[in-house]
């Protein structure tokens, strides 16, 4: 059991996926870029990489674009076959049955709000 103030810490905030591309020498891993609204100095937006191995649930990537889910976006970024990895995005898997499912947020949740 942790704490709710161990629970509290970790920061869970929407991310609109802007691309996803297979990770080179890997059949699980994908790069996705994802917007969580935040900006540059210059005010210019500031999308984060995020390594996922979601590859096998997703063979028409095109599907992720554009979709928003929750992401851990206070992780320490991970350094994941040579690429940093700078959140983790949520999801529930059942390993016996093979079920997976990407969590879902409504479309008029903007990117960048936090859970509460």
């Amino acid at each position: 059991m942790i704490t709710f103030d161990d629970f509290a810490k970790v920061e869970i905030t929407i991310g609109k996926i802007l691309s996803a591309v297979p990770v080179e020498g890997s059949e699980k891993l994908l790069k996705l870029s994802v917007d969580f609204g935040e900006k540059n100095e210059d005010g210019t937006d500031k999308p984060r990489q995020v390594v996922s191995g979601i590859a096998k649930f997703f063979p028409e990537l095109d599907k992720l674009i554009g979709t928003k889910h929750p992401f851990v976006t206070n992780l320490e970024p991970r350094a994941i076959m040579g690429f940093e990895s700078q959140a983790m995005i949520l999801a529930a898997s059942d390993k016996v049955s093979g079920a997976f499912s990407l969590l879902d947020v409504h479309e008029s949740i903007p990117q960048g709000i936090k859970l509460s």
